[in-house]
């Protein structure tokens, strides 16, 4: 068992999200204390803007704001670890995921700013980073990257049985006996925090109430719903802005009726995955800030009609599960355990990740697989 805290910034960019685990990487799990820390509001902004330039996000090096992110980050951590009594030998790993501003693994490409060694160096505490980088080269999808950590939290209750997360970005882990799939679903609360945003001046659609006052646009909605993604078979992932010409199509709607159809896309964006797989499931659990949006929850339960909960109901954190799992991923990682699965990212076999640091922000090199040797051929008998 090894002591990691994970820290991460979604692709919603509300908050650093820091947690402790004690695990083993498998199916041993203690949770810690978890913690969240909003971005300053300027780099959030500058944070924004690159995702707004995908030319930037994609081609331009940003050395600045790497820096920016990794401070963020680890000052995140120094100050949960002073808030938790949490001294720094007690802690062996820090799982840092760093900030989403691009992705777009069909051309193998995924990125996370900040600098993982000036953050281990701030720390003082051995670093693992690049997560997703190893899977998306080797052809994986690169997300979602939580399924491992869903199924080992899961791992005694009843089945099959479905967790969404809804961040900026909607994504599902499927759980039946020993079948695991996930997949990217389609927007979560990133369209309706940005028309939102520019509508009202505010971060988001607190409790769903603007869209819950407002009517959905039926006809804007079957539009948004016609994208061959939903009929791709999993997994499949997405990036932020997918999704964007969403924007466009609400423009001309008031103010309600706009966010009441972004909310019902993100409803029924999510459950075109359900025909995708093998079972219908006997319960929804959900994680994420949009659990916390009562018109996602009723708009969930009346389309399904089985049990959609918080993951609270189970004991779960769900303002710390990712951060948690990038903390069990570390540990997994330093095991040299996959991080990701064909059915979880599409990656061709059971996939290790995660680069590896040391506390002073050195490379650790993998250990070299041990030689395959081969037992020569048996000569065949001499002939008379």
């Amino acid at each position: 068992m090894q002591t990691a805290i994970g820290v991460i910034s979604g692709t919603s960019m509300d908050a650093i999200d820091v947690a402790l685990v004690r695990t083993d990487g498998e199916q041993a799990v203690r949770t810690g204390p978890a913690r969240s820390y909003p971005y300053h509001r300027l780099l959030r902004e500058e944070l924004l803007a690159v995702i707004d330039n995908p030319y930037r996000a994609e081609h331009l090096p940003m050395p600045e704001l790497d820096d920016a992110v990794a401070d963020a980050h680890s000052n995140a951590v120094m100050r949960f670890m002073a808030e938790n009594a949490i001294a720094r030998e007690q802690v062996d790993l820090v799982g840092f995921h760093g900030q989403t501003v691009f992705h777009a693994p069909q051309h193998k490409l995924t990125r996370q700013l900040g600098d993982g060694p000036r953050l281990a160096r701030r720390l003082g505490i051995p670093v693992v980073w690049k997560f997703r980088h190893a899977d998306v080269a080797a052809g994986g999808e690169g997300a979602p990257f939580v399924p491992l950590y869903h199924r080992a939290l899961a791992a005694g209750l009843q089945k099959p049985l479905i967790i969404l997360n809804l961040g900026g970005v909607a994504n599902i882990t499927w759980l039946d006996g020993e079948g695991i799939v996930a997949m990217d679903t389609g927007p979560a609360s990133a369209l309706l925090d940005d028309f939102v945003q520019k509508r009202l001046g505010k971060p988001f659609d607190e409790n769903g109430a603007l869209a819950a006052s407002g009517s959905v646009n039926v006809a804007v909605l079957m539009k948004l719903l016609d994208n061959p993604f939903f009929d791709r078979p999993p997994p499949k992932s997405l990036d932020r802005n997918e999704f964007h010409q969403g924007a466009a199509l609400v423009e001309g709607l008031s103010d309600a009726d706009g966010a009441a159809t972004l909310a019902a896309f993100t409803v029924e964006a999510t459950l075109k995955c359900l025909p995708l797989l093998a079972s219908r499931p006997g319960r929804l659990l959900v994680t994420g800030g949009g659990r916390r949006n009562s018109t996602f929850m009723k708009l969930f339960a009346a389309r399904l009609g089985i049990p959609v909960e918080p993951v609270e109901a189970v004991g779960w954190d769900g303002d710390a599960l990712e951060a948690q799992c990038f903390a069990y991923l570390a540990v997994r990682s330093r095991r040299d355990l996959p991080l990701s699965l064909p059915t979880t990212t599409g990656v061709p076999q059971p996939m290790p990740g995660g680069e590896w640091l040391d506390a002073k922000g050195n490379a650790i090199a993998r250990p070299e697989p041990p030689p395959v040797i081969e037992e020569p051929a048996e000569e065949p008998p001499a002939q008379d």
